[in-house]
């Protein structure tokens, strides 16, 4: 019997040890914006942040719940404001994304202001990513003018003053080492769609934002 018990306790010994694999972390998500941003008009859910995060967790990256830092009406100096009066930011994020200008259009503000103001902005955001550029993206600004909204507008002027925005982004994001998406043609392209517009038919629905997301998804999974 006790030959038995340890030849027992020998072949338990010789088992093979199952090692599971460890936790993954949780990536941090910090959202810039307006009402773009925080999805006027639509479900938390349907926001874009809110499906891009979605999106990384069916891919196995577990990213935590977005801190979405935005409001409808939000000029780049309304953001900067807002960002300075916030206490309760993490110290860095593994990602972060802007997206900021169309209200500084629409209120007709001077073009200067924008060309001051974004590199403050992107400038945080490089400081909220520890410094890695590759983890901050940007998005363009939407064509409101080319929705049923703009109608009635001036949507030529419209269409040129967003893409001199669009365009001072670009280069700044470049020199910064920032991805810039370009999700403006799709906005001009689908934006009379009532399947892509929201119920005040100018801010884009949820299928809208899922558009966006498939535009720099895989750019930006590709880097964590």
């Amino acid at each position: 019997m006790l030959g038995a018990c340890l030849l027992f306790l020998f072949s338990c010994s010789n088992d093979p040890v199952i090692q599971l694999p460890d936790p993954q972390p949780e990536i941090s998500y910090l959202a810039l914006g307006d009402s773009y941003t925080i999805g006027e008009g639509v479900e938390e859910a349907d926001r874009w942040p809110m499906q891009f995060r979605q999106r990384l967790n069916n891919d196995s990256i577990n990213c935590q719940e977005p801190r979405i830092l935005a409001r409808t009406g939000w000029t780049t100096a309304d953001l900067l404001a807002a960002i300075d009066r916030t206490t309760d930011f993490d110290s860095t994020y593994d990602l972060v994304s802007l997206l900021i200008g169309v209200n500084n259009q629409f209120q007709r503000l001077p073009m200067e202001q924008y060309r001051r103001e974004l590199p403050e902005l992107l400038n945080i955001c490089l400081a909220k990513s520890g410094q890695h550029s590759d983890r901050v993206f940007m998005l363009s600004i939407p064509d409101y003018g080319a929705t049923p909204f703009g109608q009635g507008r001036d949507q030529l002027t419209i269409a040129r003053e967003l893409d001199a925005y669009n365009a001072f982004a670009d280069s700044l994001c470049q020199s910064l080492g920032i991805t810039f998406y370009n999700i403006t043609d799709q906005t001009r392209a689908a934006s009379v769609d009532p399947e892509f517009l929201a119920s005040d038919r100018l801010h884009p629905s949820g299928k809208m934002y899922a558009a966006w997301v498939d535009i720099f998804y895989a750019g930006m999974r590709g880097r964590l």
